[in-house]
């Protein structure tokens, strides 16, 4: 089958740009907001992953570089983290190439974030398994709210959010819709593009869980949200219960979700819209990183399997909570995304380690830390 973009625009203009081998001198008032960011940086309290290591020999000796086929700098990597002291990572890459390019600071972050894959690991091949690997976490409807599965896919050819042009945009969200649009059965819908959405439509769609929002401080800093809504939308199932988020932080987002904690289900879901979607489309894949995503916490696997839950006993104590996701590698935070907080007492709970392991390995993770979880909050409301 002949897939969607085999000859494109975007691969003339990837190898043109990857003509030199060598990117093109920072300018110099980059390199004068880097010095300075990096000052404030040093003297703040941050405990991002950024600051912690990046040194000053680190940053000297990369500050000048830049990659071979969009010129991103360090700037353009750590600006988000130089911005935004309260981040907890700091860093980005602006296009694959970058981490390569900047190894010496990308390397010892994912090793820190991914529990140990050091630079010199290589991340496993696929292995998915079946959502019959994961029995209902929650039979009887008592804490999970819903659970959800997602994964991240970059397309071959094309740089991440920051190098990309409007035109470029524009390319890629008719190149994943036309994908998108060739789903059939449980997966036929349609794709809603947020140029001309409606304001109250779009609200309501962020409000429901469904869409991503504008505004994000930690990613427009990073320079992930250029050109704003051009290239963005969404698209939807008949049943609403699978999504696929086109060009937000990355080019594509893979959701599979429902009511109550069958994770085996929705996982299987999220499989099905995968393996339709990598027919028509290539996806960027590291021999030694895995698929690659604009944020270093999503190489791998890029799997994140999570749940909404209510847990009382183990809220009231923070301290225990976030004791036993560290023990079981979870991540714990607030229903709304990363950087929000709890809401009514529901946390957004997932796997944290997506590197070294396997796709099956990453939700296995996720479902036993979910059910120590609430087991300890069995016990807990015994007392």
């Amino acid at each position: 089958m002949l897939r969607l973009g085999a000859v494109r625009r975007g691969t003339f203009l990837f190898l043109c740009r990857h003509a030199s081998k060598e990117g093109k001198p920072v300018d110099s008032g980059a390199l004068v907001q880097l010095e300075e960011g990096y000052k404030k940086l040093a003297a703040s309290d941050s405990k991002s992953l950024l600051k912690k290591h990046l040194k000053k020999d680190i940053f000297d000796k990369l500050k000048k570089k830049t990659t071979p086929s969009f010129n991103s700098s360090l700037l353009d990597c750590i600006q988000s983290g130089l911005c935004n002291h309260d981040s907890g990572v700091g860093i980005y890459a602006p296009d694959a190439e970058a981490y390569k390019t900047f190894a010496d600071i990308f390397d010892p972050i994912i090793e820190d974030y991914h529990k140990g894959f050091k630079k010199t690991d290589k991340h496993p091949e696929s292995s998915f398994g079946k959502g019959k690997d994961f029995p209902n976490l929650d039979p009887n409807n008592k804490y999970i709210v819903s659970t959800r599965v997602r994964c991240g896919r970059s397309v071959k050819n094309f740089p991440f959010n920051p190098c990309l042009s409007e035109y470029e945009y524009a390319e890629l969200e008719c190149m994943i819709s036309g994908a998108l649009n060739t789903m059939s059965g449980a997966y036929k819908g349609g794709y809603l593009p947020l140029c001309g959405m409606e304001k109250s439509v779009q609200q309501k769609l962020i409000d429901e869980h469904f869409l991503f929002k504008e505004g994000d401080r930690f990613l427009e800093t990073a320079g992930a949200s250029r050109f704003w809504p051009a290239g963005r939308g969404i698209y939807f199932n008949e049943a609403r219960n699978f999504l696929v988020w086109v060009n937000e932080e990355d080019h594509i987002r893979i959701i599979s979700m429902e009511k109550g904690g069958d994770l085996g289900k929705v996982y299987d879901r999220m499989l099905g819209g995968l393996e339709a979607l990598g027919k028509y489309l290539d996806f960027s894949r590291d021999e030694r990183l895995g698929f690659l995503t604009f944020c270093p916490t999503n190489l791998g696997t890029t799997i994140r399997a999570s749940v909404h839950i209510k847990l009382p006993n183990l809220t009231a104590n923070p301290e225990e909570l976030q004791k036993l996701a560290t023990k079981y590698n979870l991540q714990v935070r607030g229903t709304s995304g990363e950087h929000s907080e709890a809401k009514g007492g529901v946390h957004d709970i997932s796997n944290k380690r997506r590197m070294g392991l396997t796709e099956l390995e990453a939700v296995k993770e996720m479902h036993d830390g979910i059910s120590a979880l609430i087991e300890a909050e069995n016990k807990a409301s015994k007392k």
